[in-house]
């Protein structure tokens, strides 16, 4: 056989793609009959679900990402992004981390590059805004806003103070509402540290283009949702849209004006860059054209799913698979199997699932949850998104080192500390080496 797999990503699908070949393959692996090779910037897999309570301090950074290669000892890891894909030839151009950039020839690619942020061409996005698909900007996010009430715990100027302690979430998908509620928790659990800060003065704002939240649970459910987000203070703001935000300075199509000095980007993805430089076909919406059996279109060797890959829905004639961790996961199992069934020239079979439900964490001991046709919210909702994604989580190892977190947290208060300067780590040496030279 003596084939090179080459998988683009090592988020849901690359990473279970990878550990379900690496197990089925393993002779193959072994006698050198077969090579298999992730490329990715980082050197694990997020999962994504948990980037909230990250954000929220109820769980370590470092727990909630797998390491690719300790549970890819068979599978070779490149650090770096592919810039080109040249299917007809069988390469992928290779920009590692550092150097220059190379090709790297493959029998068999995998498209899992997965997905980025859908922004708009709105004035001032990037002056206050920042995403929420990675570890680094949960945690960046945690620290803002903990450093953001030092601020208005610190002044004496109203307008300061103001701006500090208003925080704007766009976008009231699963990301926005379980980051907003995460956080807006967290902030308000903060003041009781604070003299000045009361929870009354925080001011969280959700605006949303269409006109319900939480639209994957259910009409009821998000109805639920909407009513518990305004009990707790929370301004939703249905039917609008950002108009602008420059120098933080929000402007909403519902003529509302105010300052801010944190805004959340969660309105939508858009498949990774890299689909837009590769041979390979697209649909009208940007993403690779992938048939059932995750078979790029019209196109031999060459497989695609997750974000980046429009997945007809066979179970809906017409419709394509959403862009979540659900589908990736699963579709990475069939995926799997069927690059299996290629190389040994066998018949592929349709990726088909069945819809099991959603689940959202609304904060601490708070959720909303719709399985199986089967209504929850509360505490048993809660409980049942814990439980689930806590099931998803890969390697065993993960699993122990998420319920510990969880455990503690039950009996000791959560952290509260900004460490903002981690992302800037040489700004005290340099100011250091300044004061030496004058």
């Amino acid at each position: 056989m003596n084939k090179h797999i080459l998988i683009v990503g090592g988020g849901y699908v690359g990473l279970y793609t990878a550990l379900r070949l690496q197990r089925k393959l393993h002779r193959e692996l072994r006698g050198g009959e077969a090579r298999i090779t992730i490329i990715d910037p980082q050197s694990y897999m997020t999962y994504q679900p948990f980037l909230p309570e990250a954000a929220a301090g109820n769980l370590s950074p470092r727990h909630m990402v797998a390491p690719l290669r300790r549970i890819l000892p068979k599978v070779r890891i490149l650090n770096g992004t592919v810039t080109k894909v040249d299917h007809a030839e069988r390469v992928v151009t290779f920009q590692p981390a550092e150097g220059e950039p190379r090709q790297v020839a493959y029998d068999v690619i995998v498209m899992a590059a997965g997905s980025i942020s859908r922004t708009l061409p709105i004035p001032g996005l990037t002056d206050i805004g920042i995403g929420f698909k990675t570890v680094g900007e949960a945690i960046a996010l945690r620290n803002r806003v903990l450093h953001l009430l030092d601020v208005a715990e610190s002044t004496v100027d109203p307008e300061v103070r103001r701006r500090a302690l208003t925080f704007v979430v766009v976008g009231a998908g699963f990301a926005g509402v379980e980051a907003l509620a995460e956080l807006e928790d967290m902030a308000k659990d903060s003041t009781r540290y604070y003299r000045n800060i009361t929870p009354a003065d925080l001011r969280w704002v959700l605006v949303e283009a269409t006109n319900r939240v939480l639209p994957e649970v259910g009409p009821e459910m998000g109805k639920w949702t909407l009513e518990q987000l305004r009990e707790r203070g929370i301004e939703v703001k249905l039917d609008t849209r950002l108009e602008s935000c420059e120098g933080g300075h929000v402007v909403l199509s519902d003529g509302t004006e105010f300052d801010a000095e944190t805004l959340v980007w969660t309105a939508g993805v858009k498949p990774s860059p890299v689909v837009n430089d590769s041979d390979l076909p697209l649909d009208e919406r940007g993403r690779i054209k992938t048939t059932a059996a995750l078979t790029v279109a019209g196109t031999r060797d060459a497989f695609a799913a997750g974000d980046a890959a429009g997945v007809p829905d066979v179970t809906n004639p017409g419709q394509y698979c959403a862009p979540n961790a659900q589908h990736a996961v699963r579709q990475a199992k069939v995926l799997a199997d069927n690059i299996i069934r290629h190389l040994r020239g066998e018949q592929l079979v349709d990726y088909r699932h069945k819809y099991v439900g959603s689940v959202a964490g609304l904060g601490l001991h708070q959720g909303v949850a719709n399985v199986y046709g089967v209504k929850l919210r509360g505490f048993p909702a809660w409980f049942m998104h814990r439980t689930y994604h806590l099931s998803r989580v890969p390697t065993l190892n993960r699993k122990v080192r998420v319920v510990v977190d969880w455990t503690l947290a039950l009996f000791f208060k959560r952290e509260t500390i900004s460490l903002g300067e981690m992302e800037h780590p040489r700004d005290g040496f340099r100011a250091a080496v300044a004061t030496t030279r004058r």
